[in-house]
């Protein structure tokens, strides 16, 4: 579980307090400081080897994109800014983000072509909270990777299994196509992946 501190605070505030070189992971909320629970090693295997075969793909296709280790996603409209699991990001699009040099954040979607949250306890918030914030932020491509299948049934059917879920702009809003298993990820962005949703979900087979 996510233990959250009921204190509500500016964006500003928050990453002026954010402490330098933390073990911990915080994100704000509707302006409440959120300590994210460390995550499980099944879930830092997937994480890992999405990064990997990401980084594959958008250097054998030149594009220049790279994978930060600690950036901030901060919606226009509210007091939030998330610390996604993977964020890839258009390097060039950079120098016109305001905030990129002095807090290292985000806030254009021409900056981020694509976001990965790896499902963790706190569910809730990859399925609505960021979902809702990166599709009116513009965000061309989302995923949600439910790799224990800890999201609530209306995502991942029922009986609840592992499920990817790739949500992709469209006329402002999300279109949700759902990978299972041997079939293959159907990215926008990289159309030619080769990957499929049980190779994902093995990462962190124990």
């Amino acid at each position: 579980m996510t233990q959250t501190l009921r204190k509500l605070v500016t964006f500003n505030e928050f990453i002026a307090q954010y402490p330098d070189n933390s073990q911990k992971r915080y994100e704000l909320h509707d302006g409440v400081i959120v300590e994210m629970a460390q995550p499980t090693g099944d879930h830092e295997e997937v994480t890992g080897f999405l990064v990997r075969k990401l980084s594959v793909e958008f250097d054998r296709l030149n594009l220049p994109y790279i994978i930060p280790k600690t950036v901030f996603i901060k919606p226009l409209e509210n007091e939030s800014a998330y610390s996604p699991d993977i964020l890839i990001l258009n390097q060039p699009n950079l120098i016109n983000e305001p905030l990129w040099k002095k807090a290292s954040t985000v806030n254009q979607a021409a900056s981020i072509p694509l976001v990965v949250e790896v499902v963790s306890t706190n569910w809730r918030d990859d399925y609505h909270k960021k979902y809702a914030d990166y599709e009116e932020m513009g965000i061309p491509e989302y995923w949600i990777v439910d790799y224990a299948a800890l999201g609530g049934r209306e995502f991942i059917g029922k009986p609840k299994q592992p499920t990817i879920l790739v949500c992709s702009l469209d006329e402002g809003e999300y279109q949700i196509n759902k990978f299972r298993g041997d079939e293959r990820i159907q990215s926008p962005t990289f159309p030619n992946l080769n990957l499929t949703a049980k190779q994902i979900f093995y990462a962190g087979a124990s």
